[in-house]
């Protein structure tokens, strides 16, 4: 897949003002300072879609743009460590859960971790209890360029190797630089062929008397 268009679309503070339409969903989120936004400006060859900035925890929203008139990416809030107050904390971490779990056009949510770091408490509680609530997900790895692409690829393996502990079945999962590139065509693949079983789907529905 090839994105042509990108455009930013709104801002919403709870899932019930987001978007009215049914366009599919991809949602992406990580722990603050994870390079989020860097990512997204990234697979959209768009410098300023995402906002980036040196202080983590910007994203007090659910972003919504939308890609090739088609589907929507989804930039969410991240967690943990961005210094806010707890009632801050709070009302994100509703903002986020209420989205994640009642918003039906989400199709896929894009954990995003830091290769360089060992495996953060944070984000494995977040990706177990996405699993415990039924929700399709993928690792994203950012950063691989810090490291270099063997490292990187090898330390991605090593942290999901640990997601054996509990986890029957592993997520797909991408290792990605926003710096070079790296992983684009990959995330953005899939992505497609996720749009393109769901449209045969609908399809067929159609066909069938």
């Amino acid at each position: 897949m090839e994105i042509k268009t990108s455009e930013y679309v709104i801002s919403s503070p709870t899932v019930n003002l987001c978007p009215k339409d049914t366009k599919n969903e991809y949602a992406f989120i990580g722990r603050s300072n994870v390079g989020k936004s860097s990512l997204i400006n990234m697979l959209c060859r768009h410098r300023n879609l995402a906002k980036t900035s040196a202080t983590p925890g910007k994203t007090l929203m659910i972003n919504h743009f939308i890609i090739n008139k088609e589907w929507y990416l989804v930039d969410l809030p991240g967690y943990g460590f961005a210094k806010r107050s707890k009632r801050t904390q709070q009302k994100l971490e509703q903002m986020i859960t209420g989205y994640i779990l009642q918003r039906e056009q989400l199709i896929c949510t894009f954990v995003l971790i830091d290769v360089r770091l060992e495996p953060q408490k944070i984000d494995r509680e977040f990706i177990d209890w996405l699993g415990e609530s039924g929700i399709p997900f993928a690792i994203i790895f950012t950063k691989a360029d810090k490291l270099g692409e063997t490292k990187a690829r090898k330390a991605a393996k090593e942290w999901m190797d640990k997601m054996l502990d509990v986890w029957e079945e592993l997520p797909p999962y991408f290792v990605t630089s926003s710096e070079k590139g790296t992983g684009r065509d990959e995330v953005l693949e899939y992505i497609d062929s996720i749009n393109r079983q769901l449209k045969e789907q609908e399809t067929e529905k159609t066909l069938i008397p």
